[in-house]
């Protein structure tokens, strides 16, 4: 039974989730080798785990990650892995919509209910395989993008702003008390930095950073 219908993220076609992992948590040893087979002849990499304390002695994997895990040791496993990069799916015979409502609230990719179809739990392995890939591409580009600004002086931060409010190179100049070729000189080094080709270019930057929000608000990003 499936009790929600998580987001499908479209991953790059590739060997058969060649550089993806699926961690199966669970302290039952006939469930983790009945899970292990079906895993593995969908031709997916797979580890498990008697305990959540078992898997977070298991060193970083460099590549996306699926957790399928039972709520019992699973939930407190969710807390504690927020915000790693790791997508998880639950897997029951003992839940019910309070537990549901729970996990998808702190972000699984699925909750499911044994008994439960072979090609339905494998269908929300792959997508939170595929959410894991799209969580990891995001963060590559936000840090690549806050690499960039930060080779921006002061002064070219600053600037950066203004154009980005819409305000014209004689309009920053006389917010800033500088001249208006100096503003034309920062102006042109950070579009280079930031590799920009247009003011468009240069907010969809800002954004993937994390500097600015979609309403064109300043945030605090470490520069």
């Amino acid at each position: 039974m499936m009790l929600y219908e998580a987001p499908h993220f479209t991953a790059t076609p590739a060997p058969p989730n060649a550089e993806a992992l699926v961690c199966v948590v669970d302290d039952d040893e006939s469930v983790r080798c009945g899970l292990k087979r079906l895993l593995r002849s969908a031709r997916l990499a797979v580890e498990t785990f008697a305990s959540a304390a078992d898997y977070l002695e298991r060193a970083e994997h460099p590549g996306p990650v699926c957790l399928v895990l039972d709520p019992q040791d699973g939930f407190n496993l969710q807390t504690t892995l927020e915000g790693h990069g790791e997508q998880i799916v639950f897997l029951t015979g003992n839940g019910d919509v309070p537990m549901c409502a729970r996990a998808m609230k702190a972000g699984a990719v699925d909750f499911l209910l044994k008994p439960v179809n072979d090609e339905i739990l494998l269908s929300s392995v792959i997508r939170a395989l595929d959410v894991a890939r799209e969580v990891r591409r995001t963060n590559a580009e936000r840090t690549l993008a806050r690499a960039m600004l930060g080779t921006l002086t002061p002064r070219e931060f600053q600037v950066m702003e203004q154009v980005l409010a819409g305000l014209l190179n004689k309009q920053i100049a006389s917010r800033l008390g500088i001249a208006e070729k100096t503003v034309k000189i920062h102006r042109g080094r950070l579009m280079r930095k930031t590799r920009s080709r247009s003011v468009p270019d240069l907010m969809r930057l800002t954004l993937k950073a994390g500097a600015f929000n979609s309403t064109g608000n300043e945030q605090r990003v470490s520069r």
